[in-house]
């Protein structure tokens, strides 16, 4: 039915003209229901944007330190009595150096000297002892300063070692050191499953004998998708990670492979740019509407 609003009563007109008007611009290009559609729903939720990232594959070797080559040093004349010392345990040495002075029956003395350089493991010199020639050592040297970590490899892993390979060398109280593969042994220990390699260091530093150290062994690298453990979900179904679409939720399946720092590589499933769930949890399912927070964003606050 149509009608002039002129037939109508002037305060009549008056109410409705505001309403009139509102309903024109609701009914206008851009409508209500489709603004809520595009506006982000659900609860907040931390998102981040994956990048291609390398990683190490690191084989850990656990076991003591021990030197490489001793060398024991007596007098060749048997009865001979010490009358000084000159070098002591842990001392640096020199090849040719006096190490002691012993005393000789028809008088004078005779020099013992280090026949190679490197540092004296243990010394029984003391004055006044005599010294032998085929018992206890007056002084034993790590030749050269060179050790090995005998240490022990998870049978797994084995196969991924080769002789010359660079190794980092932990020792408590010594750091870092660096070393390189010299020896793979051929058996494994059956009752642990553990195979045996030999790391060889050579240092300045005074390393103590038969002390812990752990060595870190680079065998390869990898380069795909990076994604924080956080963000990685197990399940029967298999590895997942949320992946974030449209403001709304979709899990992936992924195949991942080593780690590093917090993070590990996504082999398959995830493509360098998608963005995905920071700390993925139970409580969101697929479909499941959300508004990201760009973690970088987050961080700035």
């Amino acid at each position: 039915m149509e009608f002039s609003m002129r037939h109508l009563p002037r305060a009549v007109a008056r109410s409705l003209f505001p309403a009139a008007i509102a309903g024109v611009f609701a009914l206008g290009p851009y409508p209500a229901g489709a603004a809520e559609d595009d506006a982000p729903k659900g609860p907040a939720v931390t998102v981040l944007k994956v990048a291609k990232s390398c990683f190490s594959d690191i084989v850990e070797a656990t076991g003591t330190i021990i030197a490489r080559e001793e060398t024991s040093v007596r007098p060749e004349r048997p009865g001979l009595k010490v009358t000084e010392v000159l070098a002591e345990a842990g001392q640096t040495i020199t090849a040719g150096q006096v190490l002691a002075r012993l005393a000789l029956p028809e008088g004078g003395t005779l020099q013992v000297t280090a026949p190679v350089a490197g540092v004296i493991a243990t010394s029984t010199a003391q004055i006044g002892n005599f010294a032998s020639a085929k018992g206890e050592a007056l002084f034993t040297i790590v030749a050269r300063s060179e050790y090995d970590l005998v240490g022990l490899v998870a049978t797994t892993d084995i196969r991924k070692l080769a002789v010359n390979q660079q190794a980092t060398v932990r020792i408590a109280g010594a750091g870092d050191i660096d070393g390189k593969i010299r020896r793979i042994g051929p058996t494994v220990e059956q009752n642990i499953q553990q195979g045996m390699v030999y790391i060889g260091i050579s240092s300045q530093k005074r390393l103590l004998l038969n002390a812990s150290g752990r060595a870190l062994i680079k065998t390869g690298q990898s380069c795909n998708v990076a994604v924080p453990l956080t963000a990685v979900q197990y399940s029967s179904a298999g590895t997942v990670v949320q992946v974030i679409r449209r403001n709304r939720v979709e899990t992936k399946r992924v195949e991942i492979g080593l780690m590093s720092g917090g993070n590990i590589e996504v082999r398959d499933g995830l493509n360098d740019g998608d963005v995905i769930v920071a700390r993925a949890g139970a409580l969101l399912r697929e479909g499941d509407p959300v508004r990201p927070v760009m973690a970088s964003a987050e961080a700035a606050k």
